[in-house]
């Protein structure tokens, strides 16, 4: 008897949305199937799959232990967030390759389904950095006797939902700054920098509308910047490894000594870049705005405004506009506006529209429908359109090779 050959093993999942992507969040049924296609027959033990989800970081450092002596000290961290196992086919038992209890499967191609839950707890969205990742999977393993095992194993995203709907993420950061230059024993005029940005959350692909404000009162002529950084922190046996990544930058005219320029709402896209991840324990990934003024020959002037990049948009009614931010000029004195003491009253319906105007702009309720075809779709267009991506490509160079500092990111190349 001529036994049969495995042609293919293959793993699909059963996707919750339209773009036929895998992706799920905490609490969701991951389904799939295990598709097998033999020629002619086999005999099988089993058919098993393992399904796990976990962070993990991994670095080396140098260390001297004396003047002829050197190691390589590791560290690595790990966190798991599940372990699921299941038996597809036959039983738990593979190292042994007695003929009993062995299952036939006939040629051609045969599926089998899978299920299982994800955690009802938070999960930390998938991740490729540079010293970690967090990775979920799904393997599948069919043992034969006297066989090596095959085994396949594909991966699923996992979104930690972050709403930047919410009224931390929706309240306005700003700042401000003032640098004196001195050479020897002369001191130039100050430069001052404020910035503002409307809220603290966005999302990939939106754009950050910037207002600021550059006054130059030195000598020397300087260039207004802003750019978005991403920083990513690992953690293992009590010690971190920083990397910090540019991800977008512009830059503005040219300012020469006693101008002032202004910003109104100026833009800087985000790029397809990886959520911010907050909650896990071994991983950080955080996003800043840079806003700072490049001075030829001295440190640059710079503020950093906290940003957190999210997964579900801008809800068209949740949106913050500020009167201010839609002004001219950017002046601190924003943070003292308030209402008059005594309001006027309003004047009333019928001293503002004629019964002739009211009459001509009673149109049927028709256009409800337009309205609601306006909303925004499934949260799955959004995933469709940013899908998730590996962030930038990273430096060679680390920054922090040893211990993390509190030094300031360098700034984008002049």
């Amino acid at each position: 008897m001529v036994l049969g050959k495995v042609k293919s093993l293959t793993i699909s999942f059963d996707c919750l949305n339209d773009s036929n992507v895998p992706v799920y969040s905490s609490g969701d049924t991951v389904s799939g199937r295990v598709s097998l296609e033999v020629t002619g027959e086999i005999r099988v033990k089993s058919l098993k799959i393992h399904a796990r989800g976990h962070a993990k970081v991994r670095w080396t450092e140098s260390r001297n232990a004396g003047s002829n002596t050197a190691y390589t000290q590791n560290y690595t961290e790990e966190v798991e967030y599940f372990n699921h196992k299941d038996i597809l086919i036959g039983h738990e038992r593979d190292d042994d390759n007695s003929e009993e209890g062995l299952h036939t499967i006939h040629s051609g191609r045969h599926e089998y389904a899978f299920s299982f839950e994800l955690p009802q707890t938070p999960l930390a969205t998938s991740f490729e950095g540079r010293h970690g990742s967090v990775r979920y999977w799904v393997k599948a393993e069919l043992h034969r006797p006297w066989l090596l095992p095959v085994k396949l194993k594909k991966e699923f995203t996992v979104f930690e939902h972050i709403d930047i709907n919410t009224p931390s993420l929706l309240s306005p950061q700003a700042g401000t700054k003032e640098k004196t230059l001195c050479c020897w024993f002369c001191t130039s005029g100050p430069i001052s920098l404020s910035a503002k940005i409307e809220r603290k959350g966005y999302t990939p692909g939106e754009s950050i509308q910037i207002f600021a404000e550059i006054e130059n009162c030195s000598s020397r002529v300087v260039v207004p910047k802003a750019a978005i950084y991403q920083t990513q922190a690992f953690y293992a046996k009590g010690k971190m490894k920083e990397v910090k990544q540019l991800v977008a930058n512009l830059r503005g005219e040219s300012l020469s000594s006693g101008k002032t320029e202004t910003w109104n709402g100026k833009q800087l896209k985000i790029p397809p870049v990886s959520p911010s991840i907050l909650d896990c324990s071994i991983i950080r990934v955080e996003y800043s705005l840079m806003v700072y003024v490049d001075i030829p020959g001295a440190m640059d002037l710079f503020l950093n405004l906290p940003l957190v990049i999210g997964t579900i948009p801008l809800h068209p009614f949740g949106s913050r506009t500020s009167s201010v931010s839609s002004q001219g000029s950017m002046n601190v004195n924003w943070l003292g506006l308030t209402l008059p003491e005594r309001p006027e009253a309003p004047p009333s319906y019928a001293e503002v529209v004629t019964e002739e105007q009211r009459q001509s702009s009673l149109a049927p309720l028709g256009a409800c429908d337009d309205f609601e075809r306006a909303l925004p779709g499934p949260l799955f267009a959004y995933i469709q359109e940013f899908r998730f991506l590996p962030p930038p490509l990273y430096s060679e160079i680390d920054p922090n090779p040893d211990q993390p500092t509190d030094e300031i990111p360098s700034c984008p190349s002049r």
